[in-house]
């Protein structure tokens, strides 16, 4: 399975180091990411705000599961645009 988390602060950390004990999981994207998630997560150059490119990203690497935990891109509908491809998500949608 290919999780995809979206932010690069301590809480997206925290949850990477929770998912890698998961042995089902094969890939974890983190996007952006930083210097010391690199170590548990594959880092990605893409901004949390940016919806379009997350989506496209999620899509062209068939990931399985997204976790969204930043305030920007929850109220920016991301939830919503990676559940619109069928990428379910953890996460409230922009409603």
């Amino acid at each position: 399975m290919k999780v995809l988390v979206v932010g690069g602060g301590g809480r997206e950390h925290a949850i990477i180091k929770k998912l890698k004990e998961n042995k089902s999981i094969t890939e974890i994207y983190a996007l952006p990411g930083n210097g010391g998630i690199a170590v548990d997560a594959t880092c990605v150059a893409i901004g949390a705000k940016d919806i379009e490119k997350i989506t496209e990203f999620a899509r062209e690497n068939a990931v399985d599961y997204a976790v969204v935990a930043p305030d920007d891109p929850l109220v920016l509908g991301a939830v919503d645009a990676l559940n619109a491809v069928g990428i379910p998500c953890f996460g409230p949608n922009k409603a």
